[in-house]
């Protein structure tokens, strides 16, 4: 269906030569101004989806480029092959992992997400009509936050309880700041409460440091409409254990008999002590590999290995006895495993 042409400058009144910070003060400004729960009038809905389509073509270089130079056949421009979605769609899909491109919610969270407690993000009249013919509250913005857990955790999985302190549309007047006209008396008129929640978060298996977990409707807004939360994990180092990869690796002492004579060594795994045979005549330094015993993939199922490098201690101290019977074994022993050094 065709589109009639919009001049986006005059809907959010810059200049065509206005920078990045312009136009992204006044999209504020008029969004905030013609937001449905705010405005109050007929044509707010539309007015507001308006807005942010034009801030959503001049915030983006590469659109705003188009649209400077193709003037009202811009739009042919920004559709998808088949099978994808339009560049100008704006279809969300709330709650999920991702929405369209330029969504709509994108535009609410731009605004609203960092005005703190004077935005308003919830809607009395059931929220935003879309041309699609479906009616969804504007969502939340996401949280984010770190949580540190140890390598057992990150190998076996963990769950957390968190205790989360967050500003919330009002309970009682539902973010609107006020009740049949008069300012609401719980949230004194600003339309926000501060509220406690407890959030318990499944940390999965596997889990590397960097990467972030997401829960689903655990950040700011009305139930129903709430944002995400994401946090950010952080795997504490182990005493002895080290983590490269899926790969777990680990230095392990042994004496110089056992590693003249051979020896079997109980050898500790995230899984629990295994046992491990060290052939006769093993050098310092030389690595055993034991497969599957490194950290679950959380992609593609299975494990990582763990591999165990031996390295000779010697005892502090050395007995007349011992020395003795080192004598004897350098006695025996003529090769010089230096010469190659010259």
């Amino acid at each position: 269906m065709a589109v009639d042409f919009k001049d986006y400058y005059r809907i959010l009144g810059v200049d065509r030569n206005a920078d990045d910070k312009t136009i992204k003060s006044a999209y504020r400004r008029l969004a905030r101004k013609h937001h449905p729960d705010v405005a109050k009038t007929k044509d707010a809905t539309e007015r507001f989806k308006e807005i942010s389509e034009a801030y959503e073509v001049l915030s983006d270089p590469e659109k705003r480029r188009r649209y400077d130079s193709l003037g009202p056949d811009w739009q042919r421009y920004t559709q998808a092959p088949p099978g994808g979605p339009p560049g100008g769609g704006f279809r969300v899909e709330y709650g999920g992992d991702a929405g369209d491109i330029g969504g709509f919610s994108d535009f609410f969270r731009s605004i609203f997400g960092d005005l703190g407690a004077h935005a308003r993000r919830g809607s009395r009249s059931g929220g935003i009509r879309f041309d699609e013919g479906f009616e969804r509250s504007p969502r939340g913005a996401d949280v984010e936050a770190s949580v540190e857990i140890s390598l057992d955790e990150a190998f076996h999985g963990a769950r957390k309880t968190f205790a989360m302190d967050l500003e919330e549309p009002c309970g009682v007047c539902q973010g609107a700041g006020n009740i049949k006209g008069k300012p609401c008396a719980a949230c004194g008129g600003g339309g926000w409460q501060r509220a406690h929640r407890q959030v318990d978060v499944k940390i999965p298996a596997g889990v590397k440091s960097g990467q972030r977990v997401r829960v689903s409707g655990e950040g700011t807004g009305a139930r129903g409409a709430r944002g995400d939360l994401y946090l950010s994990v952080t795997v504490a180092s182990h005493p002895f254990f080290e983590r490269k990869g899926d790969d777990v690796h680990l230095t392990l002492p042994i004496t110089a008999p056992e590693s003249a004579l051979g020896t079997s060594i109980e050898v500790p795994t995230l899984r629990g002590k295994v046992s491990m045979k060290v052939p006769p005549a093993t050098s310092s330094g030389r690595t055993f590999r034991l497969p599957g015993y490194g950290m679950p993939r959380l992609k593609g199922g299975g494990a990582g290995d763990q591999f165990v490098t031996v390295k000779i201690v010697m005892p502090s101290e050395v007995t007349p006895a011992e020395r003795e019977l080192y004598e004897k074994l350098r006695a025996l022993r003529s090769d010089n495993p230096r010469a190659y050094l010259g």
